[in-house]
């Protein structure tokens, strides 16, 4: 599994733009599709929200990327 850590300056970060931020997904929309479709998890449950919002320490999981906010 690939680990991608990303550095966030605010308190937050929606799962939707956190995807887009690691290059997971090229456009909002694709992220929206696959978060919808229960293919990405967070901190080990499937998630279908596309603004929930991560803070340090959460992992999200698409496939075999793994993506840890810091």
């Amino acid at each position: 599994m690939k680990t991608e850590k990303i550095k966030i300056d605010s308190e937050y970060i929606k799962l939707q733009d956190l995807m887009k931020l690691a290059g997971v997904f090229d456009t909002g929309g694709m992220a929206k599709v696959a978060i919808q479709n229960g293919e990405v998890s967070v901190n080990g449950e499937v998630c279908v929200m596309r603004g929930k919002k991560l803070r340090a320490g959460d992992r999200a999981v698409y496939g075999d990327i793994e993506i840890e906010v810091e």
